[in-house]
């Protein structure tokens, strides 16, 4: 399978259609431009929010747009990094899990509506499993693929092997997906949101 090729607007519908099967809202947006607008408009003013790394989210601009400051919520990453007492720094990521926000994408996003996220550290996994009360993915439209079994093959064969390319050359060091996360489903009985904005381009791996 070709992990690179954007798909149609037909498998993107389909997608869309089963998200919300499982309790997620599928929203689609032709560019990252207009995704970044979105989430502009979604997020509140006077929220707390965290993001985890994110290559797709640095393209669409929202890291900077975070880290300038003028959008009005409370950037508790910002806090985490201005901190430089290593005890106390851990002791915010610990507090962050909590924030009303977390924005993230994913590494592969299955046309049944569920999806994959690895991490080496784990440390935005209890945003989107359980602690955050609204979510919200940014994907390029080439990380859909059938299944979820395509979509074990989309992050071992292809994922991985880039972000460790990308690691190295930025910071000397070998990625490994120490922990994988599948989304089934979200529970309604949660009260969560659950969002997953669909980008008409290529970003990220």
């Amino acid at each position: 399978m070709d992990y690179t090729a954007l798909a149609d607007k037909k498998i993107i519908d389909e997608t869309i259609k089963n998200l919300a099967l499982n309790g997620v809202e599928g929203i689609f947006v032709e560019n990252g431009a207009v995704a970044l607008e979105k989430i502009k408009e979604l997020i509140p003013v006077g929220v707390s929010v965290m993001n985890g790394s994110s290559v797709t989210l640095e393209q669409i601009g929202f890291v900077d747009y975070l880290k300038g400051g003028k959008h009005g919520w409370n950037n508790l990453h910002d806090g985490i990094l201005v901190e430089k007492d290593p005890v106390k720094q851990a002791g915010l990521r610990k507090q962050a899990v909590l924030s009303d926000y977390y924005l993230g994408s994913v590494h592969a996003l299955a046309e049944t509506g569920q999806f994959l996220i690895a991490s080496n550290s784990g440390s935005q996994l209890p945003h989107i499993t359980f602690t955050s009360a609204s979510l919200i993915f940014v994907v390029g439209a080439q990380k859909i693929v059938p299944n979820i079994d395509e979509a074990f093959k989309r992050l071992n064969e292809y994922v991985i092997p880039l972000e460790d390319v990308r690691l190295m050359k930025q910071y000397g060091v070998h990625t490994f997906p120490s922990k994988v996360l599948v989304f089934n489903r979200e529970n309604p009985m949660m009260g969560r949101k659950v969002r997953m904005i669909i980008v008409g381009e290529t970003l990220g791996f």
